[in-house]
């Protein structure tokens, strides 16, 4: 067995996640399984070796991907790889239309966009990943592996998120685009999933920290009883919306958040990245508000009894005035926790900005070596 390892012939794909933070992730779970799918898929008489790595932070100019093509080529042929993918948070796009991936024979390199996948980005990758190396492979006539034998369009319909191709499929120059309008709600959703919410929620752990002290002394006041009482449903709505508002607005100018259009960021670019930074923030702060709602509620089940509230408000209660006061007393905590938040982590809530991206550990050694 081992002598008829060594006689297969070794193709090596390398894959590079640009930048090196979320795209960094995927690349490392997909790293130790996509060799035995390139087996099953494209060729099992090939001895597959999978190279990880790290990469630049992409270009942004026309939405980056023919220079990101261009640099991965390049890494590709000083690391002597037989071809590339490059895993991207960049939402490409063409003509305005979600661009999930682009192949060129031509560098032997493909860049896929992760934010197009929507949200689950690793099975439509189990999918793209293994037909883009074997497009690859054939449309460059590598005489290693069979030839698929398979049209172009034939990874639209294994990838939910393709809808049409364009370019030059005699020459290997394709475009996988998704639909204007569905594609755009998956890449919206995609940027929020590639964002990771849970770190921008982890980011306001002071603010809810502060918003719950808000709270807790906001319990023993009964103005704030009655207050409850008196004010419906839709202000308490209101109120509660222009709590968020105003804390995700905070959030934003006190720590910089906002991408401003420039020479390498064009003014469309910019909106997406805005967007996803809003949903991101908003998210966050959603569930930060229900963690709130649920620990305020409980307070008050346990320090106001029935009988205190009852005299105050002079009526019989039940559970949904405990709900109602945990609603007005959320909604103002939030509001008071929003000037706590300008004492948040600058590193954590930065992270929250969808043009931002930390270095994470090691990528200055690797990219110098």
């Amino acid at each position: 067995m081992a002598v008829s390892e060594q006689h297969r012939p070794e193709i090596i794909v390398g894959l590079v996640a640009t930048p090196p933070d979320y795209p960094a992730q995927v690349v490392a779970r997909l790293a130790v399984e996509l060799a035995d799918q390139l087996a099953e898929q494209v060729d099992p008489h090939v001895r597959w070796t999978i190279r990880a790595g790290w990469g630049e932070v992409a270009p942004r100019r026309d939405g980056g991907v023919e220079a990101l093509l261009d640099d991965l080529a390049r890494r590709r042929a000083d690391a002597r790889w037989d071809v590339a993918i490059c895993l991207t948070d960049l939402p490409l796009h063409t003509e305005r239309v979600p661009l999930v991936a682009r192949m060129s024979a031509r560098r032997r390199a493909a860049a896929v966009s992760l934010p197009a996948l929507g949200l689950r980005q690793l099975r439509a990758l189990r999918a793209a990943i293994p037909g883009l190396v074997g497009r690859l492979l054939t449309d460059t006539s590598d005489m290693r592996v069979q030839p698929v034998g398979r049209a172009p369009a034939e990874l639209a319909g294994r990838v939910a998120a393709i809808h049409r191709v364009i370019g030059e499929a005699d020459v290997g120059e394709l475009g996988y685009l998704a639909s204007r309008l569905v594609g755009r709600v998956r890449l919206l959703t995609g940027m929020v999933r590639a964002n990771r919410p849970g770190r921008a929620l982890l980011g306001l752990s002071k603010l809810l920290v502060g918003a719950f002290a808000t709270a807790a002394f906001a319990l023993t006041t009964n103005t704030i009883w009655e207050m409850g009482d008196a004010l419906g449903g839709l202000r308490l709505a209101v109120i509660m919306l222009l709590g968020l508002t105003a804390l995700v607005t905070w959030l934003i100018i006190a720590h910089d958040l906002w991408e401003k259009p420039d020479r390498e960021t064009p003014a469309e670019l910019a909106r997406l990245f805005n967007l996803g930074t809003v949903l991101t923030l908003t998210l966050a702060a959603a569930v930060s508000y229900l963690v709130l709602f649920a620990g305020t509620t409980l307070a008050a089940a346990l320090l106001i009894d029935t009988s205190v509230l009852e005299q105050t408000l002079e009526r019989p209660v039940d559970l949904t005035d405990y709900l109602t006061l945990a609603w007005i007393i959320s909604s103002l905590a939030t509001v008071g926790g929003t000037i706590g938040s300008g004492l948040e982590d600058e590193e954590t809530v930065r992270a929250a900005a969808y043009g931002y991206h930390p270095e994470p550990g090691g990528w200055r050694d690797e990219r110098d070596a």
